[in-house]
């Protein structure tokens, strides 16, 4: 789904501008967006598969939830709704302990030049799996990983191709946020 984005600077300061995200994707623009890692107290990290129509990295496995931030939008109520519409969570924002700001640069190709500075946070989850709805427009499926297995696998990762290509050092920052909490 398309929509209205703010524009930063190559430092994550705000423009002033907007503009639709598919634009902003054309151009190369940075934009600032969520991304929420959910975790439960028996030590399993929630991943969702990416759904088979999105334009960056369809059926890779990802954080629990991700998205864009809308023009104006504040970042943890953007985070908040986000978590509700791609897994049909009610959290509110004292729910999410913020890891960091990330900066990203993925060129899909040359009309899609992915550019975020990623808000991260995480959440703990509460509940059962079952007790998700996934957003079958965003997401094809859900599951809880141990995190050693999640670990394992991001090890594997550069010759399985299952999980999103993020930097390693982006992966083991939510890591060893995740073992601090557990």
């Amino acid at each position: 789904m398309d929509e209205l984005i703010d524009i930063l600077d190559s430092e994550g300061n705000f423009t002033g501008k907007t503009m639709m995200k598919s634009e902003a994707h054309k151009k190369g623009y940075f934009h600032p967006t969520v991304t929420i890692w959910c975790y439960n107290k028996k030590g399993e990290v929630l991943i969702q598969q990416r759904a088979h129509n999105k334009d960056t990295h369809p059926l890779l496995w990802d954080a629990s939830v991700a998205g864009h931030i809308g023009a104006g939008e504040d970042k943890l109520r953007s985070a908040v709704r986000e978590v509700e519409e791609e897994i049909g969570l009610k959290i509110s924002e004292k729910d999410l302990i913020k890891i960091g700001v990330f900066k990203s640069v993925h060129r899909h190709h040359p009309t899609l030049i992915d550019c975020e500075f990623r808000h991260t946070f995480l959440c703990e989850l509460k509940t059962d799996l079952e007790n998700l709805t996934k957003q079958e427009s965003e997401v094809k499926a859900l599951a809880l990983i141990p995190l050693s297995k999640f670990i394992e696998e991001l090890h594997e990762n550069s010759s399985s191709k299952k999980y999103v290509p993020h930097d390693h050092g982006y992966y083991e920052t939510i890591i060893k946020a995740i073992e601090k909490r557990l």
